[in-house]
Order: structure tokens, then sequence, then C-alpha cells
């Protein structure tokens, strides 16, 4: 088989170090080249073009989303993050990835070679992912969501100082979409979120992120969807016009509070799936919590996170909803659910939100 032929660009000379001696040990990937800058880098990448490049965001002489931009303007290329988990960072992180980053490696600040030791298996396999990443259908997505037009979110505090009332929750027979997404899904949710109106159901998002990113990512959204877009916290509450993201490094439940409400139940677990968040825990706790009155929508991503969920959704009576291979930047999380005969509706990624709000 063809090697994988990767470059590391990071200031770092520990992070080049270690990722050199990683991919010099991983079957089926090539390092070509560890430069400290992306200037360095475009010599190397002149005479031999990589196939995945694993990219710093603060560096000398040119920043990461600089370089990515050009990157995918000349010669669009699968790029994984290697970010640092700090509030800016995130941020700066969050842009990457919209401007077409494929996944994120964190990094700490602090025990640098430990983690690297720790972490060779997933490190190797997000590289190896990255590459059968779609970069048209990555970009598609993102010019799909830059045209879609959300109007400012404004409420009665521009003129009333609002009160301490509880807002209204989902009743028993309200329905509650849970949405599930990996690789290529951050672009791919904005596109649905943006879409949906202030009134629509709640909404349950698990998709695939590192933790430290999740809030940030949260936050984005929220400035430009039409609804309340936040970082799910323990028992919040799940109500119509709110979507709840899955925090990073904890799995989120859907789950009963009282007879007539509904919240999220936001816990430490296992791996499963090889995700924490995993799409299977949410899928199958809305199955079991709100049975046919849920819908459940799985998108884009590697492996089959997820599809055993949405069969469980499907097997309760529930409408179920997967994003077809055209508009995925990488088929595999729906492919699955289609295999099992989990899905009712294959829809490309522009219809989705249509689907989700006519019934």
């Amino acid at each position: 088989m063809k090697k994988i032929k990767a470059i590391v660009i990071d200031d770092s000379a520990v992070v080049r170090q270690a990722f050199t001696e990683i991919l010099k040990e991983a079957i089926g990937i090539e390092l070509i080249a560890a430069s400290a800058d992306p200037i360095f880098a475009m010599k190397h990448m002149r005479k031999q073009w990589p196939d995945v490049i694993i990219l710093d965001i603060e560096m000398p002489r040119m920043d990461g989303l600089t370089f990515l931009r050009k990157i995918m303007q000349e010669h669009p290329t699968p790029v994984v993050v290697c970010s640092s988990l700090t509030e800016e960072g995130a941020q700066t992180t969050l842009q990457v990835m919209s401007a077409g980053a494929v996944d994120i490696i964190t990094k700490p600040k602090m025990g640098l070679q430990d983690f690297f030791q720790d972490s060779r298996r997933t490190l190797v396999d997000t590289i190896k992912a990255a590459t059968q990443a779609s970069m048209k259908k990555l970009q598609r997505n993102a010019v799909m969501s830059e045209a879609i037009r959300v109007k400012p979110k404004l409420s009665a505090d521009a003129m009333i100082a609002p009160q301490t009332k509880p807002r209204m929750v989902s009743g028993i027979g309200d329905p509650v979409i849970a949405i599930g997404a990996s690789t290529g899904g951050t672009q791919a949710l904005e596109v649905v979120l943006k879409s949906l109106p202030i009134d629509c159901p709640p909404v349950l998002v698990v998709q695939h992120m590192p933790a430290g990113f999740t809030a940030a990512f949260a936050n984005r959204l929220n400035g430009i969807c039409a609804i309340e877009v936040k970082e799910a916290e323990h028992l919040d509450e799940v109500h119509t016009g709110r979507a709840l993201i899955a925090p990073g490094a904890y799995h989120m439940l859907l789950q009963r509070s009282g007879v007539h409400k509904y919240c999220v139940d936001i816990k430490d677990g296992p791996v499963i799936n090889r995700h924490r968040p995993s799409v299977d825990v949410l899928f199958r706790s809305v199955a079991q919590t709100a049975g046919k009155n849920a819908m459940g929508v799985l998108m884009t991503g590697m492996g089959d996170d997820g599809a055993r969920g949405l069969e469980e959704i499907h097997k309760t009576g529930a409408r179920t909803i997967a994003q077809n291979e055209d508009t995925c930047v990488v088929y595999g999380m729906p492919k699955e659910a289609i295999k099992r005969g989990a899905v009712d509706d294959i829809l490309p990624l522009e219809k989705i939100a249509a689907a989700l709000t006519e019934r």
C-alpha cells in the first residue's frame, strides 16, 4: 500500500521530535518533513506535497490560520490542528476549523513528552482518518454555511429589564432532536443549526471534539444562530429553541425532570466507541427517555459511533435521518447506520434542517 505522506509544522522542537519518533514507527505513514514554521515547510512541500499536514497555530513568521487559508486557496489538503488547551487557543482553533481544518489534536502546556507517549495510537489514528476527508465537500459546506444569513438575535432585554422567571421546557409529547457528528461535523452543524427557526424543537448534539473546545464551539454557534446554543451543563433544561452541545470528555444523556420536563445528565464514564462524548450514549438515552417523540440524525464522521444508537431510536418508531454520501466529508457513521436499516431518510446536508422542523 502507498504510504501516507505527512508533514509536521510546529515551532516546538519537543513536538517535532515526538511526532518524528511516533510516525517513524507508524505503519502506513511516512514523515517527509518536520518544520519550525510554514515558511520552512513550504520549501519541502514544493518538492513533495504531503497527504496530510499536522499544523500548530501560534508560530513565528506566519501563524497557522494564515497558512491554512493560503493552502486551502492554492492546494486544498487535509490539515490536523495541533493546538494548546487554552481559552484563546480554543477560539483560534475554531477559526482554523471553519477555514478548512479536518480535526484537532490537543497538546498540554506541560508534560509534552508524556502526553505524546500516552497518545501514540490516538495521534496515528487521527492522522490516518484525516486523509479520508473530502476537501471539496469540506469547502462546499463552509460556503453553504456562509451563505445562510441569520438575523441578529434581539430580546425584550433591549427595552425592558428581564425578570427571573423560569423558561418553558418541553412536555412529554414534544419532540427532541438528537444529532451526532464527527469529522467534518463542525461545519455541517453550522449549516443545520443556522437554518433552524427560533421555535424549533430542542436539540441535543454530540460532536466529537476534545475537552476545552466545546464551550468555544457552542459560543461561536450561539453568535451566528437564531436559536440559543450552549455547552451543556449537568441538569440543563431541554426546551424549545435551545441546542445543547455535549462537553468534551463527558457523556451527555437525556433524562426526565419531573413529569413534563426533560433535562440532561452530564457524567464521566469510559470511552465508548473510542469517544467521550459518544453519540451512541446520547442516542440510547434519547430512545429510552423520549421514545417515538424523538428524532435522530447521524451526520458526517469516521467510524461507527451512533449507528447502534440510531437503530435503537428507529426501533421506537421515531424518525431517523442520515446525511447522504454526496455531502459528507467522511461517509463513515451514516453509512454504518444505513447498513443496519436504522435510517428512514437519507438527505443532503442542506435539507436536514427543514426535515427536522416539518413535523
